[in-house]
């Protein structure tokens, strides 16, 4: 049976880190594990999952919380309640509610103080993982029998109805998704027609039907070239001198949003040295069944634009298409025969050097779970046998994930984010005495996790901003700073810095505060908004050249409500707690942030959310800044606006639901049927407490308050629903923590603020 095992780093020499493994989560398989009772208990999940994977395309995550409950012996012993209709919601049925909630939640933390979860859901994370282990050589030894058969399982569970793969696991099937789950299948052991409901058959069908995989969007094109499916002929150029590039350009890698920089670095080796992969039969009888003509008649230079319908949101300009084709048609002959050859040898040589460095300064997990595959083939394909790649291997278990579904790969982690609202929660929840071991848990948790140094040596000459001071998505270990995350563990630290040290633990210490208001400060951008992981400062024009044809916004670093709102209410706490620390910097980014805020407010009175589905998510974060920073629904156009927005949008049943068709289209789209979602509902009734709704009229909150409770399940827990996390525009991305933190929260919070009977 699967565990999972947290803060463990195991016995590999090849393994090392920063503070101990503290947030690392990693699943083993141990054929020994579970009494007949608990296997059937996970059967019984996976099978109801199955069942009803059309409806809900997010697992429950329920595996480590079965583990973790029975661990804890957890039984909730807080009776059930429910609000009938024409019943008023009185103090002690909402505190009920809390008790219940927050008693089931503390009992999923982990030892070390995070709550685990899955951070998953696109479908393209997990093949490229496979197809570079498969390249390698080193499938069985990483994904034996028990790995294989669960990532098996989580594509079963998601292929949709017409044969494909969507883009993400509630999204409509694509070309790009469709063939890796289609190659990832047929790698690991299932034959053309083989896998559960005739799988292969169905994709392989469904990718013929739209044109065979000529039609697959870029990334698709360079991940079949490596593998020896593609040539490398039919890929737009990539070139390693773009490292290279004088610092005073504007297309100088620098000055891109750091996670396109970090894909196109190993990619560009690896076109660089046109590498492909050992071409076994395999590969071959792929080449017979994923084109609708034969492999050696194929003109490769008239695919190199092709893109699938299903799979376009960002199209090529002509001007793109142009710069690509001079670079194909021009500048890759000379940089490939003599003497300008040296060049392109010089260039692969520094791009190495930019990979390794910064794999080390990430422990090798790397910035995300696309750089890591791409990274770890790029040391392999310099030295197979080389520490560098032996290094990326044992970090390997920090991406994999199991649940009810099967085996996935994360994006890289939320244990930090996920921590930080959940400490958040619980100390709204006013239960101090009963959770004062989960809240110094906690505490000791987000003080560990706190990156303490800089990048090593000359960082910013490996386009690399600060980040000490700073608090990552996942771990220390990865160490890539962001703003929304150092401000919510911010929030985290002087909220716990005020209640007492013999239950929450010691204080933070003063100096480690003033980092990570330094990292706040220095991400605010020109505009006043902030960016997530590095200032912005390149002209926005240089997006009309985003390589991606699925993504938008990818080509720079932009601004975000979300970081920008998190900052305010981090800052205004404390410039309360700590008043004489660079007071007027801070009052002046306060009052920069509130016209950024005010300035991008949408004509309905929403602000769009970037990381969250969306309008709802943006405008909860939007109201909460504006109210930190002083402003009232009744000095506050922006505020009023925003009210309105979320009261305009309430479903009949007193709860919110927006689709995530929402963030792509970039309009307030409800969900189908106007049925809510207990995560949104949970954000806008906050949103309208921010707002001191409670005082004109409480009726939207009682009828918001009322759907969380009756939603309660009889453990505590809540229900999972649709899917709410996003990124770049057109990517949903599953957080299953979230339906326990903000129902949580929100019912905390109108407890504390509405007057109840």
């Amino acid at each position: 049976m699967w565990r999972l095992k947290v803060a463990d780093g195991g016995n590999d020499s090849f393994i090392y880190s920063t503070n101990n493994y503290v947030g690392r989560q990693i699943w083993e398989f141990d054929p020994h594990y579970g009494t007949p009772e608990e296997l059937a208990e996970v059967k019984a999940a996976r099978e109801n999952f199955w069942k009803n994977r059309y409806q809900v395309q997010a697992s429950s995550d329920l595996l480590w919380r079965m583990q973790f409950l029975r661990e804890k012996n957890f039984q909730q012993k807080i009776a059930q309640v429910k609000v009938e209709d024409g019943e008023e919601i009185t103090k002690e049925t909402a505190t009920t509610a809390v008790r219940r909630s927050a008693r089931f939640f503390s009992a999923l933390q982990a030892s070390d103080g995070h709550w685990p979860a899955e951070n998953a859901g696109p479908l393209f994370f997990l093949p490229p993982l496979v197809f570079c282990l498969y390249i390698t050589r080193h499938l069985d030894t990483v994904l034996p029998t028990e790995y294989r058969k669960e990532i098996l399982r989580y594509l079963y569970c998601h292929q949709n109805e017409d044969g494909g793969w969507g883009f993400h696991i509630e999204g409509h099937s694509t070309m790009f998704c469709t063939t890796f789950s289609y190659i990832c299948m047929r790698i690991l052991g299932e034959g053309p027609d083989g896998g559960k409901d005739s799988a292969c058959a169905r994709g392989r069908k469904w990718i013929r039907d739209h044109g065979g995989v000529a039609f697959i969007p870029s990334w698709g094109k360079t991940w079949l070239s490596i593998l020896g499916l593609f040539d490398w002929s039919g890929c737009n150029p990539m070139p390693p001198e773009f490292w290279f590039f004088p610092s005073f350009l504007p297309m100088h890698p620098g000055r891109m949003f750091c996670h396109c920089r970090m894909v196109y670095m190993p990619m560009s080796y690896l076109y660089g040295r046109r590498f492909v992969g050992p071409i076994t039969p395999l590969i071959l009888e792929l080449r017979q069944e994923l084109f609708l003509q034969p492999y050696n008649e194929i003109n490769w230079k008239k695919v190199r634009h092709l893109c699938a319908k299903e799979d376009l949101y960002y199209p090529h300009s002509l001007i793109q298409d142009l710069m690509w084709d001079s670079l194909y048609i021009c500048t890759e002959p000379l940089l490939t025969h003599w003497p300008f050859n040296k060049l392109r040898k010089k260039a692969l040589e520094v791009t190495m050097k930019l990979i390794h460095y910064e794999d080390e300064n990430s422990r090798y997990i790397t910035i995300g779970c696309i750089q890591k595959s791409l990274c770890m083939l790029a040391c392999w394909a310099e030295n197979p046998n080389g520490d560098y790649f032996k290094k990326h291997l044992a970090r390997i278990p920090d991406y994999i994930w199991v649940a009810e579904d099967g085996m996935t790969m994360q994006s890289f982690g939320s244990q930090t984010w996920d921590t930080s609202f959940a400490l958040q929660a619980l100390i709204a929840c006013n239960m101090t005495n009963e959770i004062g071991t989960i809240l110094k848990k906690g505490h000791e948790f987000i003080k560990e996790s706190q990156v303490k140094e800089n990048p090593s040596g000359d960082f910013k000459s490996k386009f690399r901003h600060i980040s000490k001071g700073s608090w990552t998505f996942s771990d220390q270990d990865n160490g890539w700073q962001i703003s929304d995350g150092t401000a919510e563990g911010l929030k985290c630290c002087l909220l716990l810095s005020m209640m007492p040290p013999e239950i929450v633990g010691m204080k933070m210490e003063s100096e480690q505060l003033f980092d990570a208001v330094n990292i706040l400060l220095s991400l605010q951008c020109k505009n006043g908004g902030l960016a997530v992981w590095e200032p912005t400062g390149a002209p926005k024009w240089l997006e009309l050249l985003n390589p991606t044809e699925f993504f938008a916004n990818v080509v720079l670093e932009h601004e975000y409500v979300e970081c920008t709102a998190s900052s305010i209410q981090a800052l205004e706490l404390f410039k309360k707690l700590y008043p004489g620390h660079r007071t007027n910097e801070i009052n002046n980014f306060i009052t920069n942030v509130v016209r950024f805020i005010e300035d991008i407010q949408m004509s309905d009175g929403s602000w769009y959310g970037n990381w969250g589905s969306c309008f709802i998510y943006g405008t909860w974060f939007s109201l909460g800044g504006l109210a930190a920073a002083g402003k009232t629904y009744h000095n506050c156009l922006a505020i009023r606006r925003g009210v309105e927005f979320l009261l305009k949008s309430q479903s009949d049943d007193g709860g919110w639901g927006e689709s995530w068709v929402s963030c792509p289209k970039e309009k307030y789209i409800p969900l189908e049927g106007n049925r809510s979602n207990l995560v949104q509902t949970a954000w806008a009734l906050m949103g309208l407490l921010h707002s001191g709704q409670e005082e004109r009229d409480p009726t939207p909150l009682h009828r918001a308050a009322k759907l969380l409770i009756n939603y309660q399940m009889e453990d505590g827990d809540f229900p999972q629903q649709e899917v709410t996390g996003v990124f770049m525009k057109n990517c949903m991305l599953h957080y299953a923590n979230y339906r326990n933190i903000f129902p949580l929260w929100a019912l905390a919070e109108y407890v504390r603020w509405v007057p109840l009977p």
